[in-house]
């Protein structure tokens, strides 16, 4: 697992002044940890880092219960995949994209289509040619223009040098059937240059949350369309998906609130004043976590970043707790991670040996963190975790991630200047918030028939579309998936190689090549129907819930990007069969067999000795003394 000790130097942006709608507010986007998550900040060129807030933005402060708000889904996996992504839908008619959920980016952009430079991603590049309500953001005073004087333009680079670049423009943006809020207007970028982990990353862009005048939710908050707050909820460790609202919800009475600043840095800060674990206070001076940014909470970047006295702190206390497992090194050589074997693969387990950890606010609330919510499995040793808090170098600043907030309803309320946490069961978030009008809960568990190995109910939350995407408690281990494809061909006089085919969705699916098998295909006119095989890994013994979920949503979603000689492809059916619970005999079997083994060599060699000795023993015992007298013997009859 890649997580290199974080430059937070790099936490303040490039001060560039490109917004094309408020030449005041500017920009700021959120650190990055190299190879962990695709963004990282570049180092500041400014010895400000404060933002301004003038009368427009407090006049912005309309909260209004009857406004409609925006619900929609997460998906991926934060220590999986580096991010989660949502799905937004830009122009008329709407075309889809998946974009990286991120509270410290505000500008929201995806590929278009006359870029120059950009990677490979999970959907078609925007074709501003397609929409009827695309406009090009004009050149004007308050934006960076092109070098013909004639469009806004934009441009990110961040510390690992990777770079995003383009257009600004604006079209019609819509967030999903599950979302009351009616389409709106909004500017966004188009991209024509992506370099780095940006033109890498299998996800189209970034949905840019943070303050300022290009966010999203500030677009939406001026149009006065939804109240000033959003809210996300991450899924459980290995589980991913979650959900996202934009707009105001009705908090739970138990929700945990601590003040947000927004003048104390251009991030969403929170007053973190100490820390707890097992219950007992670490002593640790409160000013600790007021270094430099504060205490910054960040969608986008994956782990927790502390000072170092902090760190020290907690990562001896819970080492104290903790003292019967063996410690162990981590999955990667070249970074020191803290790591201990013997905790088992349950995860609900986990709280019987590891403390819980309490952040504790400076109004005197508290944050409880379940073990989930700071370490990460070992990728390489069975029922081995390692510490997703870190050192944050020499910077002051403390930075928590999306690890911290795994499970946990966070609201971020801009309205009224605070910052609200919930834990809760974020695949059940709406039936538990009981919101009315909200999309229907996904039951709590999916039966799935195996005909193979007799029928078992695999407990799966299984969300709309009938896709399983989470388990609830302990992990579901998959041997395999099957589905049946239906693929139409343009070309009837070229049989398509079926063998590339299933490099291709190997491909696009993330996945070995040698994972990927045909079972069986039918050919009826331009149509083959073909069943695939998905196995686990070769250095795995069963494939996970959440890469699964991953799987099955790409396939019905239709995200496989096929070559045009093999036409398009229709996902017909699905099937996924658990791993046998084997019993006792079974699951000891080869060490049985060694051991029945070992007792009959043991035994034949006994034997075979005892009758060497006999058989000698039998020889010495008919030899005569010399002179001795011997009976005669009758010859027999020949």
């Amino acid at each position: 697992m890649a997580h290199p000790w974080p430059i937070l130097a790099v936490f303040v942006l490039i001060m560039l002044d490109f917004h094309g709608v408020d030449p005041a507010a500017a920009d700021l986007d959120t650190p990055r940890m190299p190879m962990i998550i695709p963004l990282h900040l570049s180092a500041p060129n400014v010895s400000s880092h404060r933002r301004s807030f003038n009368d427009d933005f407090n006049r912005r402060h309309l909260q209004n219960s009857d406004l409609p708000n925006a619900r929609m889904r997460l998906y991926d996996d934060l220590l999986t995949n580096g991010y989660y992504t949502t799905r937004l839908f830009i122009g008329s008619p709407p075309q889809e994209f998946a974009l990286i959920v991120d509270t410290g980016s505000t500008v929201t952009y995806v590929p278009c289509s006359s870029c120059e430079q950009c990677g490979k991603h999970q959907d078609p590049r925007f074709q501003p040619e397609l929409s009827n309500t695309y406009q090009a953001l004009k050149c004007n005073p308050s934006c960076n223009c092109d070098d013909d004087g004639k469009q806004c333009t934009y441009e990110r680079r961040y510390a690992e040098q990777s770079s995003s670049s383009g257009v600004l423009a604006e079209d019609v943006i819509s967030f999903g059937n599950e979302s009351k809020l009616a389409p709106q207007r909004a500017v966004f970028g188009c991209e024509n240059v992506e370099t780095g982990d940006l033109y890498s990353q299998r996800a189209d862009g970034i949905i840019g949350l943070g303050r300022g005048r290009l966010s999203i939710v500030d677009q939406l908050v001026d149009k006065s369309v939804i109240s000033d707050s959003f809210s996300l909820c991450y899924g459980g460790m290995d589980v991913g998906g979650g959900a996202m609202v934009l707009g105001g919800i009705s908090p739970p009475s138990d929700m945990v609130f601590t003040h947000s600043d927004p003048y104390r840095s251009p991030y969403y800060n929170i007053e973190l004043k100490g820390l707890r674990v097992a219950g007992k206070p670490l002593k640790i001076n409160p000013k600790v976590f007021d270094g430099r940014h504060g205490t910054v909470l960040d969608s986008g970047t994956t782990y927790a970043y502390l000072p170092e006295e902090a760190f020290v702190a907690l990562k001896d206390s819970i080492m104290k707790e903790i003292s019967v497992l063996r410690q162990i090194h981590g999955p990667d050589p070249n970074y020191n991670d803290i790591c201990f074997a013997g905790a088992g693969r349950e995860i609900s387990e986990l709280s019987k040996i590891f403390p819980t950890v309490d952040m504790v606010f400076s109004n005197g609330q508290s944050l409880t963190l379940s073990p989930e919510n700071y370490l990460f499995r070992h990728t390489k040793v069975s029922g081995a975790y390692c510490f997703g808090i870190f050192q944050n170098g020499k910077d002051p600043t403390t930075l928590l991630g999306g690890i911290v907030v795994r499970n946990t309803l966070v609201t971020y309320d801009r309205e009224n200047d605070k910052i609200g946490f919930w834990k809760t069961n974020c695949s059940e978030l709406w039936k538990r918030l009981q919101v009315p009008g909200a999309p229907a809960p996904a039951p709590n568990s999916l039966h799935m028939n195996n005909a193979s190995n007799g029928s078992q109910n695999v407990p799966l939350v299984q969300p709309p579309n009938g896709l399983p995407t989470k388990h609830i408690p302990g992990e579901v281990r998959i041997a395999i998936i099957t589905f049946d494809m239906l693929i139409v061909v343009n070309d009837t006089s070229s049989k398509p190689n079926l063998t590339e085919v299933a490099d291709v969705i190997a491909h696009e699916l993330e996945v070995d090549n040698l994972q990927v098998q045909m079972l069986n295909a039918t050919l009826r006119g331009k149509e083959y129907q073909v069943k695939w095989a998905l196995y686990p890994a070769a250095s795995a013994e069963y494939i996970s819930n959440s890469t699964a979920m991953s799987i099955l949503l790409r396939l019905k979603e239709h995200r496989l990007q096929f070559p045009k000689r093999y036409g398009s492809y229709q996902l017909v059916e699905w099937k996924v069969e658990p791993q046998r619970k084997l019993s006792w005999w079974q699951q000891h079997l080869v060490a049985v067999a060694i051991g029945i083994l070992v007792t009959v060599v043991i035994g034949l060699s006994s034997l075979g000795v005892w009758s060497v000795w006999r058989r000698r023993q039998q020889t010495l015992g008919t030899y005569e003394p010399v002179g001795g007298i011997v009976p005669e013997q009758e010859l027999q009859p020949l």
